[in-house]
């Protein structure tokens, strides 16, 4: 990130617990004026153009910019035919899930999504020996997550293609690829049963994917992603009908008010750490010019 180097070789891949140690470093680094245990649970735009910000614990922030970097979703999501299993069958989303301990019973569960967590998921339990039936969809691509790789991608520009371009439109609206590596471990656990997209589930606890049904289920882990989650920010005209924040590289048409952490905000770089200075950069220049 801006101004600090990486302690370590530039091509070296951190383990998440030295990624937690280098943003700890950086704020004290700078001495960053970071208050802890603020939840923002309300903001407002005031007829003088100033933002009041309204936390949790009654503090209350006055400002003339407001930068929200909570990222893009932050509200668990799970399908409708959710409601339609049994109240025998245990629900989990992934966000609550911690360890196979978690999971009643001993029989057959159930891990559904197509991303890298319900692979994970799929094998933490299939480790244990439990049956696992993943309802993954087999068109999501993968891709192998190392070094090479991030250097290949670094290389050839592929993560600051602008997402506002025509090249920029297709990679946003193609299916984010998963790690490969962890869809071949779960491959490799014979009780492993890849059921295809989940479709629909029944009174009975099973689970119906494109391909395969379940048998009766003891548990399902839903790691089917997340929703927008920006209620508490009420301001008229910077969010779309679906929740989400209207912005132009992470400028909202509301004055003095901002995102930065947002998938494609600006590229591919835009929600990792390592895209965060230039989009910061930019974002900040530009608020400081139009007000």
């Amino acid at each position: 990130m801006p101004g600090l180097p990486w302690p370590k070789a530039a091509h070296y891949y951190p383990t998440k617990d030295e990624a937690a140690a280098y943003l700890q470093q950086y704020a004290a680094h700078f001495q960053l004026p970071i208050v802890h245990n603020q939840r923002v649970v309300h903001v407002q735009l005031m007829p003088s153009s100033s933002y009041q910000v309204h936390t949790a614990t009654g503090t209350c922030y006055q400002a003339q910019r407001v930068i929200v970097c909570t990222g893009p979703y932050s509200a668990p999501a799970r399908p409708s035919f959710a409601d339609d299993l049994p109240p025998t069958v245990q629900q989990l989303h992934s966000s609550g899930y911690h360890q196979p301990a978690d999971l009643r019973g001993h029989g057959p569960v159930a891990v559904v999504g197509s991303g890298n967590s319900a692979l994970q998921i799929a094998a933490d339990v299939a480790e244990t020996g439990r049956p696992v039936y993943v309802a993954f969809d087999e068109h999501t691509p993968a891709m192998p997550n190392n070094t090479a790789m991030w250097v290949f991608l670094t290389a050839t520009g592929f993560m600051r293609v602008p997402g506002h371009t025509v090249l920029g439109r297709h990679l946003r609206n193609s299916p984010e690829p998963v790690v490969s590596q962890d869809l071949h471990r779960l491959q490799q656990f014979p009780h492993a049963h890849f059921i295809g997209r989940g479709q629909s589930a029944t009174a009975a606890g099973e689970l119906l994917g494109v391909h395969h049904t379940t048998p009766p289920l003891d548990a399902v882990v839903w790691a089917t992603g997340f929703r927008p989650a920006f209620n508490w920010l009420q301001i008229p005209g910077s969010m779309n009908e679906r929740g989400e924040p209207y912005h132009f590289r992470g400028l909202s048409p509301v004055k003095g008010l901002a995102f930065l952490g947002l998938p494609w905000l600006h590229n591919r770089r835009s929600a990792l750490m390592g895209g965060a200075g230039p989009d910061a950069r930019h974002v900040v220049k530009e608020l400081l010019k139009s007000t």
